[in-house]
This record gives structure tokens, sequence and C-alpha cells, in this order.
């Protein structure tokens, strides 16, 4: 067996297929390197107790304690029976609970005095927290094979708590690990020995072996500091040598022409544009004089101007001879970012005297095709969607090809064959979190050269993560709001504790439609026939789903609610991403005009819609949602001269993980400190997108915002090596671990960031 195929032999070969089958479908481990790579999330010292008080409700753990007491309850007239098992940690008292067959092994066992590790999921029962039906494992006695082999697969004194699911426990998960752990002293090292003897970092096969069997403190320390660099530097190199490629590559430089749109344009905004616009425009336009393309991550506050930024860029591509091409995820953003940018530049051209209108289209496109400049200086805007009408559409492709229009704002209708750019200078893509890596690849590849790509996200992101996950991109962010900008309160509203509080929260919502404004309010779910077949689908799916929760609220509901209750009289609309096009148009324009008083809606509205005189936000289910996507919805209200309110409406238990995320929510505007905390409540593995990717996250050990030094160091290093040698010919240990932690997939998706 050579040192590749020791970690790519699938774990069935030595495990079994029924325990490799469990590890694949519950925990994603496939072969030895995975499981070796399954690093423990803890360790217990052998004779201490877990701190019972810190457990997360909701989630699967793993505790040391001993047993305090024991009884068996009858019920159902004696036919049925309850052990309930007291541990405690000296300190607080955690209950187990078994039922019917369940009952006579663990009642026999789990005596007072009784040490053992006992594994389940946390919840909560007439206000006291409690495993259901848990495994365990007893830790002191040898009475039965099964407990000397938990004896002797933990002499050390330092006990490995894995991540681990309800199939598997952690202390087999120990076992397994037991039997590939030989396999560890094939690991190929990817960093490079001068790295390594200079850092004075411990050799792989150690650092496997420490991790998992430690004998000390020190020892668990030790592996941590080198596994966690190999996860860092094997990222940045893969960055790295992206951004190197990328320096390769030939691109038209974009200089504004003075005298031109931009010029125009910035001389009759009706405002100053803020400090961190003013410089975040200098970094683009910089960027766009060069002779190879930008590739620019542009992220800030909800509402911090980015759509102005970019649209100065886009004026200045234009002034240059180019065109520039924005992509919105929705055709609700798009048609938002039409009408804002032609609505900018409208009051621009009328004040020239040089606006004229199109006439509108049959099909919802082409409604405000503008042409802004004279005979020498001027361009038109297009819009370009799927649903458009065959004329519109056609007169857009037309007006695109022959560089008539310099400016396109569009869905992925813009990524389609059929679709030919005079001379495509810019692609700014909105919301980058939303777009795949072939769709981005498409339309970076319709231009003569490679053009310049301006990534926005209005999501804020630390900066460990825009360095790990965005690390090919530059970055600038703008973190400062524009003049004017109102305040957002923010609550939650417990809905199911305390029912007057949601009743007060309609009431709100009225006394803002009195006072002449707006409201949005959100459900997570639709509530039309395809909705309701898919949550049933996904319902027979997991029937052991814990107790089986009650499908999230939806629109078409919530909204006939309303009419018909607290909201009655008020003029009550829809909007969701199954409705026809023309009708979700329609109805954000009448919203928009202040024809509708509540939109009732799902996150169609996340980001981009911007409507001023709405001012309160009612978000149904919001324990339902992200952290980052409340803090986009959010961003929706106090948008004008007047106050927003933000209600967070939720049946999530008081001491619940998902109430600890609204409260953080409530607590601050600061959409940094909400990535972080986001950030930290995720599970390992999400950090890099694997839904988008498409291949599971590397990391294992690393955790992006606590490891800031080794990130910034293990980059500094990549970027070192990668211009020594690019294609690292005279390193092959680290191109191998590059194709295996990074395969081809996920390379291209850090590549679009």
């Amino acid at each position: 067996m050579d040192r590749v195929s020791a970690f790519d032999e699938p774990l069935k070969k030595l495990l079994g297929g029924a325990t490799a089958k469990v590890m694949a479908e519950h925990l994603d481990l496939h072969t030895v390197g995975d499981l070796l790579h399954h690093y423990p999330r803890r360790y217990e010292e052998r004779g201490r107790l877990t701190a019972l008080a810190d457990l997360p409700l909701d989630e699967h753990v793993t505790v040391v304690a001993q047993v305090a007491d024991a009884r068996v309850l009858m019920f159902n007239n004696g036919r049925g029976k309850r052990l309930e098992v007291t541990l405690t940690d000296g300190h607080g008292r955690l209950q187990l609970v078994f039922f019917g067959h369940g009952v006579h092994k663990p009642h026999k066992e789990l005596l007072p005095g009784r040490r053992a590790m006992f594994a389940g999921k946390v919840s909560v029962f007439n206000r006291k927290m409690q495993l259901a039906h848990p495994t365990y494992q007893l830790l002191d006695t040898a009475d039965t094979d099964e407990a000397t082999e938990a004896v002797d697969a933990f002499a050390g004194r330092l006990l490995p708590i894995y991540p681990a699911c309800k199939q598997l426990d952690s202390w087999r998960i120990a076992k397994a690990v037991d039997t590939v752990l030989p396999s560890a002293q094939e690991a190929v090292d990817p960093l490079p020995p001068g790295l390594r003897e200079g850092r004075g970092f411990t050799a792989l096969p150690e650092a496997l072996l420490k991790v998992h069997r430690p004998q000390t403190k020190a020892d668990i320390a030790e592996a941590r500091d080198r596994l966690k660099w190999d996860e860092a530097f094997v990222l940045q190199v893969a960055l790295a040598r992206r951004r190197y490629a990328d320096t390769q590559l030939p691109a038209v430089a974009r200089r504004p022409v003075p005298g031109g749109l931009l010029d125009a344009f910035d001389a009759e905004l009706p405002f100053t544009l803020t400090d961190g616009q003013q410089k975040v425009s200098k970094e683009i336009f910089d960027d766009l004089a060069t002779e190879h393309p930008m590739h620019r991550l542009l992220q800030g506050e909800v509402g911090s101007g980015k759509t102005m930024v970019a649209l100065r860029a886009m004026l200045g591509v234009v002034d240059a001879g180019g065109q520039a091409a924005m992509l919105a995820p929705t055709e609700v953003l798009a048609q938002q970012h039409h009408r804002s940018i032609t609505e900018m530049m409208g009051e621009l051209a009328e004040n020239w005297g040089l606006w004229r209108e199109a006439p509108p289209q049959k099909g919802g496109g082409g409604r405000r095709a503008g042409m802004l400049g004279g005979s020498e200086q001027g361009t038109k805007v297009v819009l370009l969607t799927g649903s458009m009408g065959v004329a519109a559409r056609r007169q857009a492709l037309l007006d695109l090809v022959t560089g008539e229009a310099g400016i396109v704002i569009g869905t992925h209708a813009l990524i389609e064959d059929k679709v030919q750019f005079h001379d495509l200078g810019l692609v700014v893509v909105d919301e980058q979190h939303r777009f795949g890596v072939e769709q981005r690849d498409a339309l970076r590849s319709k231009g003569k050269q490679p053009p310049h790509l301006l990534v926005m996200t209005a999501t804020p992101i630390p900066r460990t993560v825009a360095m790990t996950v965005f690390g090919d991109l530059e970055t600038s962010v703008l973190d400062q709001l524009p003049a004017g900008r109102s305040p957002i309160a923010s609550h939650v509203v417990p809905a199911k504790d305390k029912p007057h509080f949601l009743s007060r929260a309609w009431e709100r919502v009225r006394e803002e439609v009195e006072n002449g404004h707006q409201a949005y309010v959100v459900c997570p779910r639709i509530g039309d026939d395809a909705d309701d077949e898919a949550a049933g689908k996904k319902a027979k799916k997991a029937p052991e789903a814990e107790g089986d929760k009650r499908p999230p609220l939806a629109v078409l509901e919530i909204a006939e609610q309303l009419t018909e209750g607290p909201l009655a009289g008020l003029r009550i609309e829809v909007l969701h991403g199954r409705m026809n096009p023309d009708d979700k148009d329609d109805v954000m324009r009448r919203f928009a005009a202040g024809e509708v008083d509540v939109l009732v809606a799902t996150t169609v509205i996340e980001v981009g819609v911007n409507v001023p005189n709405a001012t309160a936000m009612v978000i149904m289910d919001a324990d339902r949602f992200g952290v980052s996507q409340l803090h986009q919805l959010r961003g929706r209200v106090g948008r004008g001269s007047a106050p927003g309110l933000c209600l967070l409406v939720s049946e999530a238990h008081e001491a619940s993980p998902a109430r600890a995320r609204l409260s953080a929510v409530a607590a601050t505007l600061d959409g940094f400190e909400l990535s972080r905390i986001d950030l930290e409540q995720r599970r390992e593995g999400d950090v890099l997108g694997q839904a988008q990717s498409g291949v599971r996250s590397s990391l294992r050990m690393l955790t992006v915002i606590d490891d800031e030094e080794v990130i910034a160091a293990a980059r500094e290093e990549a970027v070192a090596v990668v211009a020594a040698d690019p294609e690292l010919e005279h390193l092959p240990e680290l191109r191998t671990a590059l194709d295996a932690l990074l395969d081809k997939e996920r390379e291209q998706y850090l590549d679009k960031g």
C-alpha cells in the first residue's frame, strides 16, 4: 500500500459495511483519511465530570456524569413503565428518561454512584433539561466485554469526545479511529520542509496520533497547532495560485474620460458621497485602469450605498468605450436595480433635456429603457430577464450587440449563449453567494478579453472569512451609512409564551399605516400547492425529526388571516417567487408608489428592495432564518427619514439556541458583529458554503473567527511559495494535498468567491 492509497482506502474495508454506511450517510466520512481528519470536538479528563449546566438545547451531546438516583414509575394503570435517572456533576443535574422495553438494562446498570458516558439530544420537559433514551457506556466497571473495551480504549486520562450523531456514539467512533490509526504513519505532509522546520511544527503522523490519543494537554495543543496550519496553508495556496493566474490574464484598461457621463452624473448628484464611497470608488477606478482584470469584493452594511458605487464604476467603463453588466439573483432585484439606476440617471438626463422614454412593452420588460446623453456621449440602460416579451427581448439583445446599450441589468438570462456584447468591460455581480461557479464563468467569458469583475455583498464578512473564502479577491469595505438614514428598533416577540405580544405587534403595524407609512410581513414559506407538496415530501423523508415541528408559516395563509383579522381594512398584497413576473413587478411598483399598505412576502424582498416609506417589518417564524438573513431583511425598513421597527416573531423556547440568535439580532445593528455571531453558531463545514460548491469543506480544525493570526501567516507563506513555484513542481507533497483536499470543483469555487 503506497502513501496516497492508505488514506484513500474505503472505510468499508476496515470497519465493515454497516458502520461505514452510517459514517458515510450521517457524518460524510468515506475513507481512512476522512476518519483520521474527523478530530475530537473536546476531551474529558478521566474522573472529571462534564458541566451539565452548560449543555446546549436541541443539540446531540456526549457527557461524562455520575448517577445520583434512579426510579421506575408506572403509568397507564400499570401497563407502562418509565425509568427516570438523575445525573449529577456535583453542581447541576440532568434527567434521563427511558420507556417501555428499554427500561430493563439501564435500570440494572445505572445504579447510584456509577459513572458513564451518555449521548443523546438535549430537550426540555416540564422546565427540566433531559436526554430521552440516551445511549451510554459505563466507565467504572468491567462487568461486560463492552465495558472492558471502553476502559481499554480510553486507557489515557483524556477521553476524546468526537462529533457524533444519533446513529453512532462518540465512543464507537473512537473505536473505529483505533482501527485506522496505524494508517496515520502514511500521511503525506503538505508543508514544505523549510516552513515546517522554521516554525517548529511536529511531523504530521505524530500530530494525528496526538490529536486522537493524547497523553497530556500539551499533546493536544501541539497537534492542534500543526493541523490548523495544514488546513490554513493548503487553502491559502489554492487561493494564491488563483490570484497569480489572474495577474497573468490580459484585460483592457478602462479609464474614465474627463467631461464624460461620470463627471456629469457626479455634478448633478443632490448629495455628497460619503468618505467611504469616495475611498472605495478610488480603489475600484485604480483597478479598472490596469491591464489585468480587477477582481474586487465590495462588501458593506445594508443601505451603505453600494449600488451608487457600482453605478459610478459602470459609467466610468462606458466613458472608456466599454459596456457594463450587473447580474442580480432574482427578477425582483434585477427590476429594482434597473428602476433605481434609471431613476438616478433619469433625474440627471432630465436636467440635460436628453431623457427619452421607451414605450411600455408587453411582457414586463423594457418599460424604462432610457437613453442618457446626446449623439456623442450617451448610452442606453436596458433590462434583460427571462420573462420579457419577445419584442422587448429582441430589442435588448440588439442594443447589447451593437453597443447602443452601455449598461445592462439582468438575471441569469444574461448568461445565455445568444446574449452577445459589443465590448463587455465590467461585470458587477450582486449578492454573489446566490450564483454558481458556471454562471459567473459564463458571463465573464463574454468579453473580448476577460472583463473586470466587481462582486458585491450586503452581508458583512469578518476579515478572516474574507481572507479564507474570498482570498482571491481584493476587498473593499463600506461601513458608513449615508446621512439621513434612520435607526431601526428591533424586538423579539415570543408568540407562544406571550401571545398578547403578537397582538400588540399587529397594533403597531396599524399605527405605522395610520401615520402614513407601510409595512412588510415576511414568512419562510409560500403556501401554494407546489410548496405544500415539497414540504410533505420533506416530512416523509425525515419522520424521526424531533417532535415533527409544524410547517413554517406561509405567505398565503398569513395574508388571509391578517386580511380577515388584525389588519382588516388595510390594503394587503402578497409577493413571492412563484408569481407571474408581470404580477410581481406590478405589486412592487404599487408598493413603492404607496398604493399598498402591507406587503406579505417571502425573502424575495431580502436584498435591494428600497421603499423609504416602509417603516415596519414583522418576521414570522424568525427562528427559521439565519442571523445574516434577518439582518438583510431588517435593512428594508428605516430607509427614509422615519425610524424603522423590526419585530422578530418566534415560538422557540427561551433557552434555545434559536432564541439566542434572535436576541443577538435584536441587540445590535452592527452587521459585522452579527456576522461573527452567525459564524460562531454555524456547524462545522458550513463556512465555505459546501451547499453551493458541491463538495465538503476541508476545514476540520481551523476556525476562521478565532484563528486570524494563523490564517494571515499562512497567507503570507502561501504567497511566497506560489511566487517562487506557481505550479508547485518542486513540492509534490503539497500538490498531492491540494488535489486531495481541494479537488478541481472546490478550487474553481474558491476562484469565484
